[in-house]
């Protein structure tokens, strides 16, 4: 019986059944992978959204504090968000970390590559995006199937939004991120591509970066028709903060008490929820137009 070849360095048979596979994150640099991943580290609330939509909850093996959604994710190991502890994280041993560029620092960059530790960094910016990132784990997570059944039914529940409202006049929206200084949503932004395919028009609109700063004066004279302040446990406008908007008096959406509270982690992150999200935000802008009102729901 003839014996298998041996690798001339290892002694061991070669593997010739395995094939790398090769993957290029968001900002150009090139991943590897010989196996599928069973120890993922994810490094950001949508991320972790999306593994486990996809059904690869089992192979994460560490998030953010922030990371609150699907319940199952209570029982993994928390290791920090935008400081995240190195040796926490190592000592889950990672086979692969996934993080968003937005909060990802040089050092921390530059500590994984120096323990060969796998990093592949995402930056969604468009609901494309978002579609995008969802297949690519689940190619990374041998998770195609899912993934793409997750996409073609996230791609059903904002096509449903969008013919529901088309026609409508567009609402004048101001996305209130942080009030002091006040930040929003502007072009480059997935929130901001959300708020038009809701019927919105984002008074933001004329800004040249994603998220910009507005001063009081700009508001004013945009004068939007709804407020729109994202909620949550973990972040989000405080009341008190919401209550300061009402000495502007002279704004449509106080004179016509158009001010609405919508969940941070639903709106904030860009994952597998935005078709829920759209839905909020469009029964929000365009009531009338309501699933709930058009089936004659009370």
């Amino acid at each position: 019986m003839k014996r298998r070849q041996q690798g001339i360095l290892t002694g061991m048979p070669f593997m010739t059944h395995v094939s790398v596979r090769s993957f290029v994150d968001d900002t150009g640099r090139k991943l590897s992978l010989a196996k599928t991943p069973v120890r993922i580290v994810s490094l950001a609330p949508s991320i972790t959204e999306m593994l486990f939509a996809i059904g690869a909850g089992a192979q994460v093996a560490g998030v953010t504090q922030f990371c609150d959604f699907p319940p199952d994710v209570s029982t993994k190991p928390k290791i920090g968000y935008a400081n995240p502890n190195l040796e926490s994280l190592v000592a889950l041993q990672p086979d692969l970390v996934l993080a968003p560029k937005e909060f990802l620092k040089s050092d921390l960059l530059a500590s994984l590559d120096n323990l060969r530790i796998p990093l592949f960094i995402f930056s969604g910016q468009t609901v494309e995006d978002i579609f995008s990132h969802i297949q690519l784990i689940g190619r990374m997570t041998d998770h195609q199937a899912e993934a793409a059944a997750l996409a073609v039914e996230m791609r059903r529940q904002i096509a449903t939004v969008t013919q529901r409202v088309q026609g409508q006049p567009p609402v004048r929206v101001l996305y209130v991120l942080n009030s002091q200084p006040l930040i929003t949503v502007g072009p480059g932004s997935f929130i901001d591509q959300l708020i038009g395919l809701a019927g919105g028009l984002n008074v933001a609109a004329p800004s040249a970066v994603p998220y910009p700063r507005l001063s009081m004066e700009t508001v004013l004279a945009e004068d939007p028709e709804v407020l729109m302040f994202p909620v949550g446990p973990a972040e989000g406008i405080s009341e008190s903060e919401q209550q300061a908007w009402w000495q502007w008096s002279s704004l449509s959406a106080i004179k016509h008490a158009r001010t609405h509270q919508i969940p941070a982690d639903l709106l904030n992150r860009p994952g597998p929820r935005i078709g829920q999200a759209l839905e909020h935000l469009a029964t929000l802008l365009h009531p009338s137009r309501s699933r709930s009102a058009l089936s004659g729901r009370p």
